[in-house]
């Protein structure tokens, strides 16, 4: 069920978010038997849409048998109630549909911890009072409710005791992830974080760079924990590619944060490779999702290529090979022009066929490459060590041996130009 208030329009059609929610549902299991669609000028603070609407929707459950209506908005405490109550039946919206998913497919520790934080914190504002009636008295004391204590309000307590140890085992989490990415650093090698829509392919990218392994279904959040990767470069070096958890539309902020350690892969990539599926006739609004949502976590500016993705299912041969660009792909007004803001290069590929993955790899390293620091100094001879890390991690233009040492001309990462620069 999707409403669209009038003035009120966002990113997809009413009839594209609602065909999202059915592959929502079928992700999660559920066999969908209808869709409804209702256009109002304002929400109804009781049931979220029109009296007449609920009365519809109390006639197709006589007619289908449905045993649960799913909302593509989130409801709050009240609508939930007043619908349940008006449709006999088990009333869901967008948000709990998607905890939903993320519990069935978070396989780590550290996923079960993020998805059950996040089942938290949409819960908790949504305890009614149906346990008042077990409200009683109590004789105090340690371990014991207090006098007058009602059932909701012990369940409440104990929720936020919970949600209060899961913050202190995800921070735990998060403090490992730092020291495995201090870890990284040390070895030297830059990491590219793989975002973008639900389904937009990035871990077939993963497995088709480095043969992951990574399990690839045709279905919405198919993978919710982040997979990390070495990958050779066209050069010889190294990198570490990082697939992460898809994004998508009308995720509210507070569930993002409960990400927070996943995200900050992002946060600490090198570079971002945004894969999306070229093919989706939702592609620009999903891309602006993505945008928004990197922006929300505080990852805005980070330098970003994007890797057009599914080309071979295209109806017409708009994408040549070589990464050539024509038809509607390459018009002043086309495609391209609306995705390319934002991003440092545009690549065609199909992670699936395995078109254009040395474009890709080779835009990767050409990024990678611009953003190192210019350097020119010499380097005493028993800092050999440094040396050998500017020839596997950056990039050696010219090399001098004088009676004093290496005078060395080239481009090095940041983290390594930090401890070069003393040999300035």
């Amino acid at each position: 069920m999707a409403a669209q208030v009038r003035g009120r329009e966002g990113l997809f059609s009413l009839e594209d978010s609602l065909e999202e929610l059915a592959q929502l549902a079928r992700t999660a299991g559920l066999e969908v038997v209808g869709q409804e669609t209702q256009r109002l000028s304002a929400i109804h603070a009781g049931t979220y849409i029109g009296a007449g609407k609920v009365e519809e929707l109390a006639l197709a459950r006589q007619e289908l048998g449905f045993d649960a209506v799913i909302f593509d908005d989130e409801l709050s405490p009240a609508q939930l109630r007043n619908l349940e109550r008006a449709l006999q039946v088990k009333v869901l919206d967008r948000t709990a549909l998607i905890l939903d998913i993320f519990a069935k497919h978070a396989r780590t520790r550290e996923g079960a911890l993020q998805v059950e934080l996040a089942q938290y914190v949409y819960r908790l504002p949504r305890l009614t009072r149906q346990w008042t009636h077990l409200s009683r008295q109590g004789v105090g004391g340690v371990g014991l409710r207090g006098p007058g204590e009602t059932q909701l309000e012990s369940d409440r307590r104990e929720i936020a005791q919970r949600m209060a140890q899961l913050r202190r085992e995800l921070e735990e989490v998060r403090q490992q992830r730092s020291l495995q990415r201090r870890r990284r650093r040390r070895q030297g090698l830059p990491v590219v974080a793989i975002v973008g829509y639900t389904n937009a392919g990035k871990s077939t990218l993963l497995n088709r760079l480095s043969g992951a392994g990574v399990l690839v279904e045709d279905k919405l959040f198919a993978t919710l924990d982040p997979t990390t990767r070495r990958v050779a470069l066209p050069s010889g070096k190294e990198v570490l590619f990082t697939d992460t958890v898809g994004f998508i539309q009308k995720l509210p902020t507070q569930l993002v944060a409960s990400f927070r350690a996943t995200l900050e892969e992002v946060l600490e990539a090198d570079l971002l490779v945004h894969v999306v599926d070229v093919s989706d006739r939702n592609v620009v609004s999903k891309v602006e999702v993505v945008r928004r949502t990197l922006s929300e976590i505080g990852a805005a500016d980070k330098l970003t290529i994007l890797a057009l993705n599914k080309v071979d299912l295209l109806a017409d041969p708009e994408i040549l090979t070589g990464g050539m660009l024509i038809g509607r792909f390459a018009s002043e007004d086309g495609l391209i022009s609306q995705l390319m803001p934002g991003h440092e290069a545009v690549i065609p590929i199909s992670a699936e066929q395995g078109v254009g993955i040395e474009d890709l790899l080779k835009a990767v390293e050409g990024a990678l490459v611009e953003r190192m620091v210019s350097l020119d100094l010499a380097l005493p001879y028993n800092a050999g060590d440094l040396l050998n890390l500017w020839h596997e991690q950056g990039v050696v233009e010219e090399e001098r041996y004088t009676a004093k040492g290496v005078r060395v001309r080239g481009k090095a990462p940041h983290w390594l130009a930090s401890r070069l620069e003393d040999y300035r």
